[in-house]
């Protein structure tokens, strides 16, 4: 007990009545017992029984099986967390397979579509780079202070998942992936805070749309869209100066500058270049323990060369050097693909920053087979032939089974990853990337799909899915009290997924499975808290031993569960 007469884990409030109820992190609904209704002037405002947090949880599962489609089942869980945050987090955790597809990706992304018509409330902090002075004055109107609050995930809505620009309704995916953070990490949901930076954009639909809430003009220029994250930056950090600020689903343009800008500096951390990166790696050294082979072996081609096709390929790149390559040698394992193919030294002044170094010089390609304005991916897999094949291009049905025939003829376990999602828009589908392989590649997809039974082996489909690293990166990175996110850090993430299943079986996944999303935060959270240290970067004395660490990490995590709750 402290000197306020607390205990530990009870949350005590000031608020009485109606109130209570209207506050989703206080009111638990007809669980609250007799006991608490005098005590918070609750008599006579709900139905006399009291049911439990289990109870509740079967009721609301019942409700949400009842909805009539993905999008109705996203709304009824928004309007719950709205309403009771840890019921919320209850039916969220009995049913996480089930659920992670409606909070997150893919569903996530209709919802943010319809984010101005469905609109129900507010969740969340809403900045302007209209008004850029009142960024400070929006994070005092939150109530939190220095001390309160982990993590901030922020978005400006340019690039949400496979679906483009959605201005202010990107808000949706900031509050998806900290529910992602809670449930898979056990990050305290009263101390995150999502956040959009309403830059504008360049959505005619939504521009023309009387009904949209956001800012209504084209995004804002680099100048000024760079000094109004500088203020965002500044403000967070005076604000809350030991959060966690993730960046997401920034547009290409922006993403990888922001990331450069601000991650030798602060806190930071960018899920869709580093947690992508991350768990592509970990599809990687799972894949290994199956060939046999060495990293330093990989021969690599990227299909859509944007943000996080390139950023997959630096964090193999870095790994490789890691494992004792020269920079340039582990270059020269990749073939990184844009719109018009291959990349090439002489289109090097219509490329992006980030895409240069994969340039390919144009004399290697001298004797390659062109298509159109560029060498298209079959020859490039002819050619090249990669023992990994990466697809980030959101164009459906471009692992066609020439490339992939082409790819399992010179290598005996090709690992195919088509990770665009929505499925719909998936370079391949395992079924056919296994059947045409003759059962011997190795599939991690982006979507979820059904296991494939092919010559009477069932192959469960692994999804490289960044929710099997960006939660464990954030627990470990905030237990450590970590100043910076380190490439050791992703690293260490990376190796510590892959060592949580057994590939070598054949059919089984290179990845884990959902239902076991914390366990492998707790280990990727160990993991990187104590990368941090070795980098020096950990402001936390942590225990010496890994499995004390292990233990301390799990103890910290929040489960949903009623605490006591008392008056004030």
């Amino acid at each position: 007990m402290d000197s306020t007469g607390a205990i530990p884990g009870e949350i005590t409030t000031d608020k009485r009545g109606q109130e209570v109820l209207n506050d989703p992190r206080v009111n638990r609904g007809v669980a609250f017992t007799d006991g608490e209704r005098d005590d918070l002037g609750l008599t006579g405002l709900l139905p006399p029984r009291v049911l439990t947090l289990g109870e509740q949880a079967e009721r609301a599962y019942s409700q949400f099986l009842e909805q009539p489609g993905p999008l109705a089942k996203h709304i009824f869980l928004s309007l719950l967390q709205d309403r009771n945050e840890i019921l919320f987090f209850r039916l969220l955790d009995d049913h996480l397979r089930e659920m992670l597809p409606i909070v997150y990706t893919p569903t996530v992304g209709e919802a943010i579509q319809q984010w101005s018509h469905e609109y129900h409330g507010p969740r969340g902090v809403y900045l302007s780079v209209d008004a850029p002075e009142r960024i400070g004055d929006a994070f005092a109107a939150t109530g939190l202070g220095p001390d309160d609050v982990d993590l901030v995930v922020a978005t400006d809505g340019e690039a949400i998942l496979g679906i483009g620009d959605w201005g202010v309704g990107g808000i949706g995916i900031s509050i998806g992936k900290l529910a992602v953070y809670t449930a898979a990490a056990g990050i305290d949901p009263r101390r995150v805070l999502p956040v959009v930076l309403d830059v504008g954009t360049n959505n005619d639909t939504l521009l023309e749309d009387p009904l949209y809430l956001g800012n209504r003009h084209k995004r804002v220029a680099e100048e000024r869209y760079d000094a109004f994250v500088e203020s965002y930056v500044k403000g967070a950090t005076a604000h809350f100066p030991r959060a966690l600020l993730h960046w997401e689903d920034l547009g290409a343009a922006n993403a990888r500058r922001v990331l450069l800008r601000y991650k030798d500096e602060i806190f930071t951390f960018n899920d869709d270049m580093q947690g992508t990166g991350a768990i592509i790696l970990a599809c990687v050294l799972s894949a290994l323990r199956v060939t046999g082979h060495e990293l330093t072996d990989q021969r690599v081609v990227v299909f859509g060369a944007g943000t996080a096709g390139c950023g997959v390929a630096d964090q193999l790149r870095d790994s490789m050097v890691a494992a004792g390559m020269s920079l340039d040698e582990a270059r020269s394992r990749f073939w990184a693909l844009g719109s018009k193919g291959l990349l090439l030294e002489s289109q090097r002044d219509r490329m992006r920053d980030f895409q240069r170094a994969y340039a390919r010089a144009d004399a290697e390609v001298a004797g390659w087979k062109h298509e159109g304005d560029g060498i298209g991916l079959l020859e490039v897999v002819r050619q090249a032939k990669p023992t990994v094949l990466i697809g980030s291009s959101g164009r459906p049905g471009s692992f066609s089974e020439d490339v992939i025939r082409a790819m399992a003829e010179g290598c005996e376990n090709p690992l195919v990853m088509p990770l665009w999602s929505p499925t719909s828009l998936s370079e391949a589908a395992p079924a056919d990337i296994l059947a045409w392989t003759g059962g011997r590649a190795l599939v991690a997809s982006g979507s979820p799909f059904e296991p494939v039974t092919y010559n009477r082996t069932v192959h469960v489909i692994a999804q490289a899915n960044n929710a099997f690293v960006f939660p464990g990166i954030g627990l470990g990175a905030i237990f450590a009290r970590a100043s910076r996110v380190t490439d050791s850090m992703l690293h260490a993430a990376a190796s510590a997924v892959a060592d949580q299943v057994d590939p070598t079986s054949p059919g089984s996944p290179l990845l884990p499975q959902v239902e076991s999303l914390r366990v492998t935060s707790a280990a990727v959270a160990t993991a990187v808290a104590r990368a941090a240290a070795d980098a020096g970067v950990a402001g936390a004395d942590l225990p010496d031993g890994d499995g004390e660490l292990r233990r301390a990490i799990e103890a910290c995590m929040w489960s949903a569960a009623y605490p006591p709750i008392r008056g004030i």
